[in-house]
């Protein structure tokens, strides 16, 4: 019985209602789809729709007896009698094979070269399973064999400290702070995306990796290889997209707070800063300054002439980042066209109240293209066209009170099968407005993620994170494992979210480690909820609740001796913008993310491998946060070469490990000869 299918730029298998296809996509890439309903053609999931297009070389397919071949560029597939798929590298490695155990009912043996290796087995596990649910989905999972020493990278963000995601289980689900980004790369070089937005889980386990799918209607995943984790990361980036540019005014300090009540006390913060010489360059018009949820406009009561208040602080060299938030309340102005044109999220069962944050909500439906020019045209009515720049598109997984993915449906599908690419259409509608507007460097803070999202301009931020040393130190696997999942542009709330006394010395110290470390990330940004906290003045008003406001959250809020360090730190950002900008373009051009684990630019380097404390921003900077309260020194490891200590000049040898102080003014900082980006760190006046 021949099962095998073979095209001009695919393979194939098919058997009793099952069909596989592996086509070459993309540079050194391949696509494996498959499933137990007929073919209706592949949907673009995270993949550009133009990304087929993008091919180096021609692949080459053939076939040996039971088994068919497609090799495109240094990657070949594989494909049996039986339908089991396995990839090889350049040199023949095998990088990627399906796990199965069970009778081979059809040839009885894996042909491997002109080796023939039995695989029967008494367990019935099989490497593609389907078990179909109501309509056209089913529950999938695909299991590959265990490879061991492999390390494991990307994945998106979750609250954890791992860097390496070996042995990891892992939920993919959008939540407040997770952000599910199903790109990883793996040491053994190969990227691999799970290009479907069902909600699953992923187990990366010791006995092998299992990827589940709760309901997808077919496996579809694109895998690349290449001789380093910086080429897979731009094959990726060739299929799914590149950052916009960052504009140059986004790269220094951005500000903000839960929340700027009005007007006046927002420009009074801005005002302060221009007095004090600091440069701002974002500051930020928070949640609940609107009349009700999904009004998406400024109250005129403590907003009354955004327009006036936009160009006063362009005068001073500053933008304004508005807040819009997906929830609409049903007291909201625009509540009845949108139910009435299908723009809302809709409940399977129950009541239709999707969050009950002071109101009861439902969110907008993003995944329809409908609701995407309505959220923009309403934006663009009350922000855009008076000044505003920049958009802060918060609760964007989105935050269901309750996560109960199976009871609520989008026009795409049900949230089982279509949620975790919410957060990516959620930027899109801002992406494309902006785009229609005549902009290019279109950046939006946004609090989730799905791969592909960094094409539309996602600055990604990671939630609504403690206010804690361990939180700190989860922000670094974060951000580093954001990056390694495709998604340069991260950040996070400085000092974290959740609490924060400002005149607590041990918040102090967590203060200054974070705002430190984080002037070496890509946006330096100060956000959080700070104790005391003052209750609103009329805990409701014309029957809506009404929002608290934390304390001070500037640069001075914390004392002298705090604000002498940030303002210094502050200028250091300053003086970094020119490298920070080169880091920018090459994210724009080829994907490179700006933080990056130390095997990025030491792979040959089995050390490098092995850190997950210490990173690279961008080619030249090495940076050592330290993440736990009352230390004052910490060891360093310095790759080969020579590595200048940015604060004291002195020249090392690298190769090793190096102490070094660091009081609570300093973050180890270690620049590589002669780079440019030294003379940063020489303090003017």
């Amino acid at each position: 019985m021949d099962t095998l299918v073979l095209e001009a730029h695919a393979i194939g298998w098919a058997y009793d209602g099952h069909w596989l296809r592996i086509e070459a996509h993309g540079p050194d890439g391949l696509r494996l789809r498959a499933s137990c309903f007929p073919d209706r053609g592949a949907r673009a999931g995270a993949l550009r729709d133009d990304a087929s297009e993008a091919r180096q070389t021609e692949p080459v397919v053939t076939r040996t007896g039971g088994t068919a071949r497609i090799t495109h560029g240094r990657l070949t597939a594989e494909v049996d009698l039986q339908g089991r798929v396995r990839f090889r590298n350049a040199q023949g490695e095998v990088l990627l094979e399906e796990k199965w155990r069970q009778r081979d009912t059809i040839s009885k043996y894996w042909t491997v070269g002109t080796d023939e290796v039995r695989t029967i087995s008494a367990l019935g596990l099989s490497g593609r399973e389907f078990k179909p649910l109501t309509g056209d989905v089913a529950r999938l999972a695909i299991r590959f064999e265990a490879k061991p020493g492999e390390r494991l990278y990307g994945m998106g963000q979750y609250q954890q400290p791992n860097l390496d995601l070996a042995g990891c289980t892992l939920e993919l689900a959008q939540r407040n702070s997770q952000a599910s980004v199903p790109f990883l790369v793996s040491s053994h070089g190969y990227g691999f995306l799970w290009n479907i937005p069902a909600v699953g889980e992923v187990h990366f386990a010791a006995n092998g990796a299992t990827w589940t799918a709760y309901a997808a209607r077919e496996v579809d995943y694109w895998i690349t290889a290449a001789d380093s984790p910086a080429e897979i990361l731009r094959n990726y980036a060739t299929v799914t997209g590149t950052v916009p540019m960052m504009p140059d005014y986004a790269l220094g300090l951005w500000q903000s707070k839960l929340r700027y009540r009005t007007q006046e006390e927002l420009l009074a913060v801005a005002r302060d800063y221009h007095a004090r010489g600091i440069p701002l360059a974002v500051i930020v018009a928070d949640f609940f300054h609107w009349p009700v949820q999904g009004d998406w406009r400024f109250d005129p009561r403590e907003w009354p002439d955004p327009a006036a208040m936009t160009a006063e602080l362009k005068a001073m060299g500053t933008e304004l980042l508005v807040s819009v938030w997906p929830t609409v309340d049903h007291r909201s102005e625009n509540y009845a066209e949108m139910a009435e044109k299908g723009y809302l999220v809709r409940a399977t069962r129950g009541l239709d109240v999707q969050q009950e944050f002071l109101g009861n909500t439902r969110f907008i439906d993003v995944t329809h293209p409908g609701a995407r020019e309505f959220l923009w045209k309403t934006a663009k009515r009350h922000y855009r066209d008076k000044g505003v720049a920049l958009f802060w598109l918060d609760e964007a997984e989105p935050e269901y009170s309750a996560y109960d993915f199976d009871n609520y449906r989008y026009h795409a599908g049900s949230v089982l099968e279509v949620g975790n690419a919410y957060p990516l259409h959620y930027a899109q509608a801002f992406h494309d407005g902006l785009r229609a507007e005549g902009e290019t460097e279109i950046v939006s803070l946004v609090r989730c993620a799905w791969a592909g999202s960094q094409r539309y301009g996602a600055l990604v931020w990671s939630g609504d994170i403690h206010s804690s040393f361990e939180a700190m130190r989860n922000q670094l696997s974060a951000g580093l494992n954001m990056g390694m999942a495709g998604i340069p542009w991260w950040t996070t709330d400085i000092g974290g979210f959740h609490g924060g006394h400002v005149a607590d010395p041990a918040f102090h110290e967590l203060m200054i480690r974070w705002f430190q470390w984080a002037v070496f990330t890509p946006i330096l940004r100060m956000h959080g909820h700070r104790d005391p906290i003052t209750p609103p003045a009329e805990p409701f008003r014309d029957g809506i609740a009404q929002c608290d406001t934390g304390a001070g959250n500037e640069l001075w809020s914390f004392g002298e001796q705090v604000f002498a360090i940030l303002r210094d730190y502050a200028a250091l950002r300053e003086r970094l913008r020119p490298y920070v900008a080169s880091l920018m373009r090459a994210a724009h051009e080829s994907g490179d993310p700006l933080m990056r684990p130390m095997f990025y630019d030491y792979p040959d380097d089995p050390r490098c491998w092995q850190l997950d404390s210490q990173y690279m921003f961008g080619p030249d900077i090495l940076v050592a946060p330290v993440t736990a309260a009352g230390v004052t020194d910490r060891c360093v490891y310095l790759p080969g070469g020579i590595w200048r200590d940015a604060w004291t000049g002195e020249w090392i040898e690298g190769g090793g490990d190096v102490c070094c102080n660091a009081p609570i003014e300093r973050i180890p900082i270690f620049v590589r000869d002669h780079a440019a980006v030294a003379e940063a760190f020489v303090r003017r006046g």
